[in-house]
């Protein structure tokens, strides 16, 4: 019997768009920071930037959410891998653009209104998470 793959092709799929979808919100976010603080220097100190400045860390709890579900989806752990649907409903929550408030809805809201990249990248996420993430009946 064959070794079943550690990750299935949806889900890859779908890791594949988050990615794209956070590469999109750190360049649209490098241009709006250059714009306040002047050009930034290298891509380490960008890097740097992402990590540490508080301008960056709306972005921090979907770049953890990536990794996670990098994490748990390579895991032979069955009970790790079972936790991947809840995970992916609350990526789907995170990505909730709200007009008002704070935090990474507003500043997804934000983004959307600011860069066509974003625009697409979100559709093709929400796309594959309607697929991805379990129905409630």
């Amino acid at each position: 019997m064959p070794k079943p793959q550690s990750r299935d092709a949806s889900l890859d799929n779908l890791f594949s768009a988050l990615l794209r979808l956070h590469k999109a919100l750190l360049d649209d976010e490098r241009v709006a920071y250059e714009r306040v603080h002047g050009r930034i220097p290298s891509n380490g100190a960008f890097l740097q930037l992402v990590l540490n400045d508080a301008w960056f860390a709306w972005l921090r709890p979907l770049s953890q959410s990536i990794a996670r579900l990098d994490e748990l989806s390579e895991s032979d752990d069955a009970a790790s891998r079972e936790t991947i649907p809840a995970l992916l409903v609350s990526v789907q929550t995170l990505l909730m653009p709200t007009e008002g408030g704070e935090g990474f809805g507003r500043q997804y809201h934000d983004a959307l209104q600011r860069s066509p990249d974003v625009v697409l990248e979100h559709a093709a996420v929400r796309a594959l998470l309607r697929q991805s993430v379990p129905h409630k009946g």
